[in-house]
């Protein structure tokens, strides 16, 4: 095969590729025979695609906010309460978070205040934590992605340790206050 020929066969593939006519920059496909009442019917489409592409999205959003809460509140409870000799002395370290789908969180004023109550384990027990804390700093777009800015107001922690009877566990209830650097008051032991 010529160069010639090897040319014209590169025209002809290059022709049958070409790009779809437009109008005005704007690419459309026709599926009628052109009448503008096929245009006015696809825009209550475009418009409600687009409020259910918006929908969606604000659904996503406010559930990863609400996850990054979560994670943000808890992993300061976590610490706190890995500081507690009581706590230690109970269910043991590491304290490991159970997973969120197992936990209940109320937030308010702004996403700048939350209630929570989420399980906890250790290597010797398990058990749950409540608590109750605030957002320091200020409001920003991504305020809620910084965990560091919560402040433990309140956190109980309920704490199942196991006994040497296996029927029976015994029920630790801990107050740790946040102005005594991690300080609890006196366990309650049930049976």
């Amino acid at each position: 095969m010529s160069r010639a020929a090897a040319a014209r066969k590169l025209a002809g593939i290059s022709q049958l590729r070409a790009p779809p006519a437009s109008t005005g920059g704007l690419l459309y496909r026709s599926y009628g025979g052109g009448s503008s009442g096929s245009r006015k019917g696809s825009l209550p489409r475009r418009v409600l695609s687009i409020g259910a592409i918006s929908l969606a999205g604000g659904l996503v959003l406010s559930a990863v906010n609400d996850l990054a809460i979560f994670h943000g509140c808890t992993t300061k409870a976590i610490e706190k309460a890995a500081d507690n000799q009581k706590v230690i002395e109970a269910i043991g370290v590491p304290l490991v978070r159970g997973p969120w789908y197992e936990a209940s969180l109320e937030v308010g004023h702004r996403r700048r205040s939350v209630s929570c109550t989420f399980p906890v384990s250790g290597p010797h027990g398990s058990g749950f934590f409540q608590i109750e804390a605030t957002r320091n700093g200020e409001d920003g777009l991504l305020s809620f992605l910084r965990h560091h800015d919560w402040e433990i107001i309140t956190l109980e922690a309920h704490l199942h340790v196991a006994s040497d009877d296996e029927q029976q566990k015994t029920i630790v209830k801990l107050n740790l206050e946040s102005n005594g650097g991690g300080q609890c008051g006196e366990p309650e032991r049930e049976s």
